[in-house]
């Protein structure tokens, strides 16, 4: 028996400096452009839903996140943030989003099957995300930009909705939005002209 737990623990030693030693000679690829193998993506792909699950299991969801005034300031902050990454109504594909490995989720549509398993989470794994981001993925951690917790809950508002919207309600929430604005500081309006006023709650998008 000593024999077999000693040869167990020979071998791990062995794999344990094999690795190493890839690791030190540059053996390993970090190219965004060489996708990982199918086995290393299931484990970090597995590990991450894990560990956002985890995180994010104590954090309560506020109970207006269908105020249509959270959708109307997150429309903004998303345009201005997000949609070159995770893309927007009537868009397919971005420059940058196709240069990106992982690729991130398309939150402007619903996930197709197991096609795009993160674009659906719960709101307060949503939640968690964007404030924390993900290491070594691309995604930020905007609670570390400028972002509190109530602009955060803005975009998630917008993310329960937006996969429903067609280009042109996507437009018109952008264009009724405050533009690129939370609580980390002024930002300049990203569609051309500062936005200075308030809607009352369900005052559809519309031009002023």
């Amino acid at each position: 028996m000593s024999r077999f737990f000693l040869g167990v623990l020979a071998t791990l030693c062995g794999l344990l400096t094999t690795g190493a030693a890839m690791v030190w000679v540059g053996g390993v690829d970090v190219a965004a452009d060489a996708p990982h193998h199918p086995l290393t993506y299931s484990v970090l792909d597995t590990a991450r839903q894990r560990a956002i699950s985890r995180a994010a299991s104590g954090i309560a969801a506020p109970g207006d996140l269908d105020d249509p005034q959270r959708v109307r300031r997150g429309a903004g902050n998303y345009a201005a943030m997000c949609a070159e990454c995770h893309l927007q109504p009537g868009v397919e594909q971005s420059e940058i989003r196709s240069g990106l490995y992982p690729v991130p989720p398309d939150l402007a549509s619903r996930p197709d099957g197991e096609a795009d398993p993160g674009a659906n989470p719960a709101d307060n794994e949503r939640f968690w995300v964007i404030k924390h981001g993900i290491k070594a993925s691309g995604m930020a951690a905007w609670g570390q930009g400028g972002m509190t917790d109530g602009d955060i809950w803005d975009l998630v508002a917008l993310l329960r909705v937006l996969p429903d919207m067609g280009p042109g309600e996507y437009a018109g929430w952008v264009k009724a939005s405050d533009g690129h604005s939370h609580g980390g500081g002024a930002a300049a309006d990203h569609h051309g002209a500062a936005a200075s006023h308030e809607h009352p709650p369900g005052t559809p998008p519309h031009k002023d």
